[in-house]
């Protein structure tokens, strides 16, 4: 049994030496004749993404993976075996007759393979022009018919035309993790996803805690492709976007989620407010105080404010609060058709209620419990 196990990594590569490989010659499909081994490329049809094996930053580990081609500074954007690296070069990737790509180890095992609902009968898998490896039927480019595709499955970085959300159809989630280092792209603690609650935003996690909330759905746009472009998470917990510099052959730091304080989550607590321009950044709305004053002189604003006085629903109104960004929406409720004395008369009804906000022309939301993120103003 020794030796028949030890001769199996022989016969494996000879097998696959037999068979058609593929080059850094701007083939951008392999189908299941083809395979890419250690030292081979698929490159999409512009030349701008390449798919092979590579080694981030001082690792000896060999992972398959896409980065930016035509970019001097390794830029990785996805990796397939994140989780189950090569020790060696003897890796190689093969579509299956399935229309399934499986990465094999030098004894011929399967290290990690992508997926499908439905069988294939001639599939093929391409790398296009926007980085996403897809496979599907040879000759079919229509994306809602692909197999699988890789965009359906980010790591830690998003390109234009990816998803950061969920279906409400299918119930896939597509989230984004850091790497655990520049140097191990296996699953690090940050992660980047759509709240499992409320109002559509997604949220900034480390482990299992909020580190804290980003954005709301559909207000930024990830679809330019007339340049570079990414953002992503990193290991150290920030968010940043990055844009290619031809001139400077760099990539600019566009944009960075927590550099501003006043972003962070629950900085200055329930009902606090956060102004960038303040010293000290974390106030009390109109109407309430510190609910430890000891702690807040101390800028620790974590335990947030309360009121001066009990809630009074038969005498109590509501105060304009203008050029703020909206707080954690975990207990909302919101409505498109209602005017704004409908609303206020709605949400007077509940004697726990602190705000409603306007969006657009006729959007409301109502908050039912203490106000939770109060960002800066803009």
């Amino acid at each position: 049994m020794e030796i028949a196990m030890a001769c199996v990594p022989i016969l494996v590569f000879c097998f696959l030496s037999l068979q058609n490989r593929v080059t850094a010659t701007a083939i951008d499909i392999i189908n299941t004749t083809q395979f890419i081994r250690d030292g081979d490329t698929v490159v999409s049809a512009d030349g701008t993404l390449e798919l092979g094996f590579l080694s981030p930053g001082k690792s000896k580990n060999r992972y398959l993976g896409i980065w930016c081609g035509k970019i001097p500074v390794q830029t990785v954007v996805w990796v397939a075996n994140r989780e189950a690296p090569l020790n060696d070069s003897l890796g190689a990737l093969k579509m299956t007759s399935k229309g399934i790509l499986t990465l094999l180890d030098r004894s011929g095992s399967v290290i990690w393979s992508s997926n499908t609902s439905r069988p294939a009968r001639n599939p093929a898998a391409q790398l296009l022009e926007s980085g996403n490896l897809v496979v599907k039927e040879e000759g079919d480019n229509n994306l809602e018919n692909s197999l699988w595709q890789s965009f359906e499955h980010p790591t830690d970085t998003i390109l234009p035309g990816m998803k950061l959300g969920r279906s409400r159809i299918t119930g896939m989630e597509w989230s984004m993790t850091s790497w655990k280092s520049p140097d191990d792209p296996s699953k690090g603690n940050i992660s980047c996803k759509l709240a499992p609650y409320g109002y559509p935003e997604i949220i900034l996690m480390d482990g299992s805690e909020v580190k804290f909330p980003k954005w709301t759905v559909g207000r930024e746009s990830l679809v330019d492709k007339s340049m570079y472009w990414r953002f992503m998470t990193s290991p150290n917990g920030d968010v940043p976007s990055f844009a290619w510099i031809e001139k400077t052959q760099k990539w600019l730091l566009y944009e960075t989620a927590n550099t501003d304080n006043c972003k962070r989550y629950a900085l200055c607590g329930a009902n606090g407010f956060c102004n960038i321009q303040s010293s000290p950044v974390c106030g009390c709305l109109n109407g309430f105080v510190p609910k430890s004053p000891a702690d807040w002189d101390m800028t620790d604003w974590s335990n947030g404010c309360v009121r001066k006085t009990p809630l009074n629903c038969s005498g109590d109104g509501f105060r304009k609060l203008a050029g703020v960004k909206i707080p954690e929406t975990k207990s909302t409720w919101f409505s498109n058709t209602m005017n704004l004395r409908e609303c206020k008369n709605k949400c007077l009804e509940k004697v726990q209620l602190y705000s409603i906000f306007k969006f657009g022309h006729q959007e409301w939301r109502k908050w039912v419990h203490a106000l939770v993120r109060r960002p800066d103003r803009h």
